[in-house]
């Protein structure tokens, strides 16, 4: 399943927005981190950062076979072994890891996908408990200079109420600020849902 037109920059100009390493730490992901499952890693502006930062493996997953095989490029050429670029379409198919296995999840300037509770879902399921879900999108702004279009590019609050539609506890949420186009958001996973009741 294709996610909707992201109006994703070419990397040159999408690179400058960020300072990957600064905006990973600002969510927690360190060395205390074991393994991290990334949701539509594109370029690998983050992954291979996140790579240097965490202490076990990153599954970076992507529906584009040509990101994948870029993301893998980077990694031999910088001598990264501990990423799992893999091609795979987790909304439609999950992300084919185990329940409670991840440490922290990534779910960047993806949330304009039309399933988005559906793609928390499946972060949110292959946390453990006290795992963290890091979540970046575009400002809600017309005058970023790409990004998705206005009427499928989330605000936090829809962000923030489609996680708790997912499992993740409100109180729980806190707010970051990624200047100039972007904002953050940060989940802990707290326990178990209710099991849900089915008729035999």
């Amino acid at each position: 399943m294709k996610v909707r037109d992201s109006g994703m920059p070419d990397e040159s100009m999408w690179v400058g927005f960020f300072d990957p390493e600064a905006i990973l730490r600002t969510f927690g992901i360190d060395a205390g981190v074991d393994d991290l499952i990334e949701f539509g890693c594109g370029y690998g502006t983050f992954t291979l950062a996140a790579a240097s930062l965490v202490s076990g493996t990153v599954f970076a997953l992507d529906i584009e076979p040509e990101m994948i095989d870029l993301v893998q490029e980077k990694c031999r050429r910088a001598g990264i072994a501990n990423v799992q670029a893999v091609v795979r379409d987790f909304v439609a198919h999950g992300s084919h890891l185990p329940d409670g296995s991840m440490d922290a999840a990534l779910l960047f300037n993806i949330l304009h996908h039309d399933e988005p509770i559906a793609l928390m879902r499946e972060a949110w399921r292959v946390l453990k408990p006290g795992a963290k879900l890091a979540v970046i999108h575009w400002n809600h702004d017309p005058t970023t200079p790409r990004g998705p279009a206005m009427e499928i590019r989330p605000r936090p609050e829809q962000c923030i109420f489609w996680g708790t539609q997912a499992g993740f506890a409100p109180g729980d949420i806190a707010r970051h600020d990624f200047p100039p186009y972007h904002y953050g958001l940060s989940f802990i996973k707290q326990g178990s849902p209710e099991p849900t009741k089915t008729s035999l």
